[in-house]
């Protein structure tokens, strides 16, 4: 009698570590572009930005992950959140203080920076221009390094989106 008691126990206790080594391995399993965020002070407003921070892992990210002249969510995931609880200007082109989406629209030369009034967005899939709180025009610079994971800095000057093989300075005021 003891015997099927003691098998259905065993059974017990193996399919429960089983059960748990899978539990722990599918925690363990890095997420591909895991959220960031970075916040600083630009004068005396305080600049926060949350995003997906997505890897090149090899791939050409400009003119080939992300498509020239069209819009990018400046991320991976849900639309980059920009804040700020001060009035700024950006490009010298003046923004209110508030939380907007924050957009990107690359091409070769200048990219055009989208400020969204929108700023719980899925992506760019619903994006609509007509909510543009402000949009301004940066030029990129070449990057001394590959930077493999998309990071934004925030620095006296403003803001700064580093990925692959750019750098895209704005400047906020």
């Amino acid at each position: 009698m003891k015997n099927p008691f003691v098998l259905k126990a065993f059974s017990f206790v193996v399919c429960a570590l089983l059960f748990s080594s899978t539990l722990i391995q599918a925690q363990e399993k890095p997420v591909a572009s895991p959220a960031d965020s970075v916040s600083g002070k630009v004068g005396n407003a305080m600049i926060e930005i949350k995003y997906g921070s997505p890897s090149v892992k090899g791939r050409k990210i400009w003119g080939g992950l992300e498509a020239y002249g069209k819009v990018w969510r400046a991320g991976a995931n849900k639309a980059t959140t920009f804040s700020t609880d001060k009035d700024i200007k950006v490009e010298g082109k003046s923004l209110p203080a508030g939380r907007y989406s924050f957009f990107a629209i690359p091409t070769e030369g200048n990219w055009t920076i989208i400020f969204n009034k929108t700023a719980d967005q899925w992506g760019a899939y619903k994006y609509e221009e007509s909510q543009d709180a402000l949009r301004v025009t940066v030029t990129p610079k070449k990057a001394s390094a590959l930077k493999e994971r998309l990071a934004y800095v925030i620095n006296k000057k403003g803001v700064v989106l580093q990925w692959e093989n750019i750098e895209v300075p704005i400047s906020i005021k």
